[in-house]
């Protein structure tokens, strides 16, 4: 599989919660946990079951910082430390390495970067939306 998605993941799926519409599908990686919201019909098409491999997709547009103890209702919230920051004229792309060399891209804005004073070795959260998080198959 080759896709332009930054953030891709392999992992064991650990639990699927079936809704009428919808499913909480949530994949262990390396002992983090990556929660992706998607249809009940995309569970049954991809075949998925509790301990099948399977990657979490998800774009670096959808990946938000934080720094500190937040609240918030996003489902994923992955504690870890900046390892680079690469500089464009508008935006740039923070790397957050969460376990064993996983690394998280996030496309924020250069005033983010400024406002929230990222920098190398800076502890964060990326924080993503279940919603924002696909789910792939080999």
């Amino acid at each position: 599989m080759k896709i332009s998605a930054r953030n891709q993941f392999k992992g064991v799926i650990s639990s699927i919660n079936e809704g009428a519409v919808n499913s909480m599908v949530t994949l262990d990686i390396n002992g983090v946990k990556i929660h992706s919201t998607i249809s009940k019909m995309a569970v049954e098409e991809l075949n998925l079951t509790e301990g099948k491999e399977a990657y979490a997709i998800i774009k670096a547009t959808e990946v938000m910082i934080a720094l500190g103890d937040i609240k918030i209702s996003a489902r994923n919230k992955l504690k870890g430390k900046i390892i680079s920051i690469t500089e464009g004229a508008v935006n740039s792309i923070v790397a957050l390495e969460i376990s064993d060399g996983n690394v998280v891209s996030s496309t924020i804005s250069n005033g983010s970067i400024k406002d929230l004073g990222l920098a190398l070795g800076v502890e964060a959260i990326a924080v993503v939306k279940a919603t924002s998080v696909m789910i792939a198959i080999d």
